[in-house]
């Protein structure tokens, strides 16, 4: 029984007193596809357009002076964000990526090692990106601290768009379910349609996401060329 609105994201709920809960962000692995087959099955062939569509995809974004494999980091990232999107609509399965702890702890470091490599490797280029070109000579100054600042906060608006997206979501699920028990059976019904058109909605805001997080992690490695 749920003692707070918020329980339902709750890490630390055990299961026959084991933590389980994390468990779900691996649960992919078993499921990928076998790339040992004679004739490659329907899954493998949706798989692989799948993997060369993003690949077009954050390869236009990147440029051509990117280094050769970028993009299958970007993959990676977005294939692993959508399935535990994907995993948190199920009962009874914990949203891993509704939390800073996961969220946070991908999009830091990736933004460090982008801002690491730009700085020693491209520095008039990375001072370049603080003053906009067609400045005015009197808010150059303003311009490079409001540059600084939204640098800085990245990692941070990266990992709480993700987050919180998938928490609203949830729990206007979770306050649309906990009315059922006092309502008729007729407005049960129209509160069955809603949830149906809800879960729709919600798979749709889990494949938005992980693609915006993907590629915004993209631009933010292309300004450091």
């Amino acid at each position: 029984m749920m003692t707070n609105l918020f329980s339902t994201f709750d890490p630390s709920t055990n299961i026959i007193n084991l933590s389980l809960n994390w468990s779900s962000t691996f649960l992919g692995l078993i499921i990928i596809p076998c790339m040992f087959w004679l004739m490659p099955s329907r899954i493998n062939i949706m798989w692989n357009k799948l993997n060369i569509t993003l690949h077009n995809e954050f390869k236009t974004l990147l440029g051509s002076s990117s280094f050769n494999g970028t993009t299958f980091i970007f993959i990676s990232i977005f294939i692993m964000m959508l399935f535990n999107n994907f995993m948190g609509l199920f009962p009874y399965i914990f949203t891993s990526t509704s939390h800073l702890t996961l969220t946070f702890t991908i999009a830091l470091p990736m933004w460090l090692s982008f801002m690491l490599f730009g700085w020693i490797n491209h520095t008039n280029h990375m001072f370049s990106h603080l003053v906009p070109q067609g400045t005015p000579m009197a808010l150059m100054s303003f311009m490079v601290m409001i540059e600084t600042i939204s640098n800085l906060i990245r990692p941070a608006t990266l990992a709480v768009r993700l987050a919180a997206n998938m928490i609203a979501g949830h729990l206007l699920m979770t306050l649309m379910g906990n009315t059922g028990p006092s309502m008729t059976m007729s407005l049960i019904y129209l509160l069955i349609i809603g949830q149906m058109l809800l879960l729709i909605l919600e798979s749709a805001v889990a494949m938005i996401q992980a693609y915006v997080f993907s590629i915004l992690s993209t631009l933010y490695s292309s300004e450091v060329y």
